[in-house]
């Protein structure tokens, strides 16, 4: 027997959720595949020390036959063949219910970059998942208002658990903090696999052993539970940049449990950022509104995963672009309509099958996009893109960039890395700030550029070179909060943070 604690504070409805059997499944999943997580963490140091050394990437030798194979993904279910237009955000009841009624044809239920995992963020957000399985979500806000899924037609969930890399410190398991996608995964799946499609998107993955790993995980669960195998559909987001020399893979770890790749843009130019962020000049990055989706480095990446995903019969997702509406000002909107429209219409002539959107008000724009490029079909699947053909020096090629970095870059970074800290830390992971929808990956770009441009000693276009002592006075002027300190340990530090919501969970 486990021995298994629960130090998190009471939450409404948690005993619903955490269920002696249910703890015990969750339990399981953690006695058989922690250590394997372990040991790809530690993986993952020691390939991207190398990497680092040798300023390159390149695709696996060992893997060629995959890759120069032919072979196919498992069919998607009917409930994923059509995923033009997808919805993503928290899992609070209020934002869930407005989503299964936006019109989208998922929606992705954020437990991860979009969620601080506060203890009644985790376990409300499984009761919100909990009574969407059931179509019984409902909502009533403390002025009255009332709020249920009325749509003809909700939208498809797909949960999106934690990364490998996050611990959840409410739930010791033998003394030992749980792995958070265990935890997430694992208390879903057990209450919810026998009602709905138990379908997930997996986030962060570095390599395909990481990949082989919930494919492990997949198995197991739908043995346990007696659940026919392959009913578990995964999408990976390729947000790093070693998963994108591993996309074929990744699908072939997969196969029988996957529906696509999703493009998972902001994630992906923070992981390039923190791969190569002692590699030299060659991989500074300049401002992060220079850096767009036409960059070369970022075409690259996106023909490569629709030309590999439908290759393999998976589908080929789009990312999500950051402009979000303002009902209180039309300028603000307009701008943001257009922004989305130009971006999804980039990826619908790309070939990709469907694409994000942040807020229920853009679901018309991205379907509108997508219905002109689709027509009467469900997807395009068949469009192979062999006229596609990717190296690793494209996808490195970040030097080819336009742009540079500015003051006006720099107080940015610092300004929408602290904001959005001061809304982590309050219980609130997805920030609208300057009519932009932020979340940890952007936060991640932020201070990952003020921590690559001060160890890089990088210009800026007023003749300043980024130091410490500069970042600190910038700093100095925002209100003080606890933001701050923290802002300043995983941009500054000399040893780079993997990633800012590790120390973050230990402050909340």
């Amino acid at each position: 027997m486990v021995d298994i604690k629960l130090l998190g504070e009471p939450v409404e409805r948690d005993a619903e959720i955490l269920t002696p059997d249910a703890l015990e499944f969750v339990a399981g999943l953690h006695h058989v595949f922690a250590d394997r997580r372990d040991e790809l963490l530690r993986a993952r140091v020691a390939k991207r020390e190398r990497a680092s050394r040798e300023g390159r990437l390149d695709f696996l030798p060992e893997t060629r036959d995959i890759r120069e194979s032919d072979w196919r993904v498992a069919p998607a279910p009917p409930a994923l063949t059509d995923r033009r237009v997808e919805i993503t955000g928290p899992t609070d009841a209020k934002m869930a219910i407005n989503a299964l009624n936006s019109g989208a044809r998922v929606w992705l239920a954020d437990l991860e970059d979009a969620n601080t995992p506060h203890w009644r963020n985790v376990m409300s957000g499984q009761v919100t998942l909990f009574d969407a399985a059931r179509g019984q979500l409902e909502f009533t806000s403390p002025e009255g208002k009332h709020y249920a899924v009325d749509a003809e037609r909700p939208a498809t969930v797909v949960v999106r658990p934690r990364g490998w890399h996050l611990d959840e410190k409410h739930v010791l398991l033998d003394g030992r903090r749980a792995v958070g996608a265990l935890v997430d995964f694992g208390l879903h799946f057990f209450h919810n696999a026998r009602v709905a499609g138990p379908y997930y998107y997996l986030p962060k993955l570095e390599s395909h052993l990481e990949a082989r790993l919930w494919n492990d995980v997949f198995t197991h669960a739908e043995r346990e539970l007696g659940i026919a195998h392959g009913s578990v559909r995964a999408t990976v987001l390729i947000e790093t940049i070693p998963a994108a020399f591993e996309m074929d893979e990744i699908l072939y770890e997969l196969r029988e449990h996957i529906s696509g790749l999703n493009a998972g843009r902001w994630d992906y130019l923070f992981s390039l950022i923190k791969y190569f962020r002692d590699a030299g000049p060659e991989f500074v990055l300049p401002d992060r509104d220079a850096v767009t989706m036409t960059a070369p480095f970022m075409r690259a990446y996106t023909e490569l995963l629709v030309r590999t995903c439908h290759r393999r019969g998976a589908f080929a997702m789009g990312g999500m672009a950051a402009f979000i509406p303002n009902r209180r000002s039309p300028e603000v909107t307009a701008r943001a309509l257009e922004k989305v429209r130009e971006d999804k219409g980039r990826e619908a002539g790309d070939g990709f099958d469907g694409s994000w959107v942040a807020h229920p008000d853009l679901v018309p724009v991205c379907r509108e996009v997508f219905d002109a490029a689709l027509g009467e079909r469900p997807n395009q699947l068949d469009r192979l893109r062999e006229d596609v053909s990717v190296t690793a020096a494209d996808l490195l090629a970040v030097s080819a960039t336009p742009g540079r970095a500015t003051m006006a870059g720099l107080r940015s970074a610092i300004d929408i890395g602290v904001r959005y800290l001061e809304s982590w830390l309050a219980g609130n992971g997805a920030a609208a700030i300057h009519n932009l929808m932020e979340d940890a990956a952007t936060a991640e770009i932020s201070r990952s550029l003020v921590w690559q441009w001060v160890r890089n000693k990088v210009v800026l276009d007023t003749g300043d070179q980024v130091t410490e002592d500069l970042v600190w006075a910038i700093l100095a002027e925002e209100p003080e909060s606890p933001a701050i300190e923290l802002f300043a340990e995983v941009a500054l530090a000399a040893e780079y943070v993997d990633f800012l919501t590790i120390p973050a969970y230990e402050r909340i």
